[in-house]
């Protein structure tokens, strides 16, 4: 377990370098200036260059990558270019609702996903996995922010049930965490009626048929805890999507997260809030994964063989 835990570590390590790296690189290929973007278009050219030293943007792209890296391992983000409040205040203001976000869509997915994916595999070519099949192909094709607008339109502007957007308590979350949801609800269902219709024709199972067990226990004991093995893993890697549709959920719903967060420091190129995201997204990545991996050598004893 202590070398997996350092492995862990040197992963984290290496991807917050090569995240900020890159996304260095990107955001200095962007049209537009920040200094113009807090002073407008028109201001003079010795101002601009004024705010431009202050911000340090007037240096080499190398040079202000190793000044950032440095804060970070100060534990220190930077301050915003627009409101000069310390980004990582800010990042631990907002994470707490996007890891409710978060939260609320795996529990969506993983129940509704198991249970589909479920019926569809005990029902192996009837009516009820064809359904279901058809029903999981058109959610993992759907656009979350499609899927998110059309939610909206139908349950808060036609029948008034949800409001459309903003952030607060549990009418607000519902929309958002559906949207979210959806895709990886369509993932597990799929990989989940795949492990089921694998594991009816075990032979562990024909024995226990054999033994005069009943279907319901076969089915809801023996089936259900080998499927759930393979879908552990599912759920650590679409975490993923999670963190990415998040970024689209928030902007569509008005939530107040991380996601937001981090549109609004692309637009405005304020670079030390979209860092700050994205390394805060890297950790609560490799920390979920880490989680994921934890329990899955409990799962499945083969893994620690």
């Amino acid at each position: 377990m202590f070398r997996f835990m350092i492995k862990k570590a040197a992963v984290v390590v290496l991807l917050v370098f090569g995240i900020t790296l890159i996304t260095f690189l990107l955001i200095n290929m962007l049209p537009g200036d920040p200094a113009e973007g807090l002073v407008g278009q028109h201001a003079k050219p010795e101002d601009l260059q004024r705010i431009r030293a202050s911000l340090g943007v007037d240096r080499p792209v190398i040079l202000q990558y190793a000044g950032y890296v440095s804060l970070i391992f100060r534990g220190n983000l930077g301050r915003s270019y627009y409101s000069n409040r310390d980004v990582l205040d800010e990042i631990l203001k907002k994470l707490p609702n996007t890891l409710a976000l978060a939260a609320s869509a795996v529990f969506l997915a993983t129940v509704l996903g198991i249970l589909f994916g479920f019926i569809a595999g005990l029902n192996y070519g009837r009516l009820p996995d064809r359904l279901l099949s058809t029903l999981s192909l058109t959610g993992m094709s759907m656009p979350v922010f499609w899927s998110g607008l059309i939610l909206m339109l139908i349950l808060s502007l036609k029948l008034k049930l949800l409001p459309p957007s903003g952030t607060g308590g549990l009418k607000f979350l519902i929309l958002p965490a559906i949207t979210l949801s959806l895709p990886v609800i369509s993932s597990i269902s799929r990989i989940t009626r795949a492990s089921v219709i694998e594991t009816i024709d075990m032979p562990f199972v024909k024995v226990l048929k054999a033994k005069g067990l009943t279907a319901f226990r076969i089915n809801f004991v023996h089936i259900l805890k080998n499927t759930l093995i393979p879908v552990i893993t599912v759920i650590g890697l679409d975490f993923a999507s999670f963190l990415n549709g998040a970024v689209l959920t928030e902007t569509i719903f008005g939530w107040d997260g991380i996601g937001r967060f981090t549109v609004d420091g692309i637009l405005k190129r304020d670079y030390p809030v979209v860092l700050g995201c994205i390394i805060t997204g890297t950790f609560v990545f490799v920390f979920i994964n880490a989680a994921v991996d934890i329990i899955y050598r409990y799962v499945d004893p083969r893994v620690r063989v």
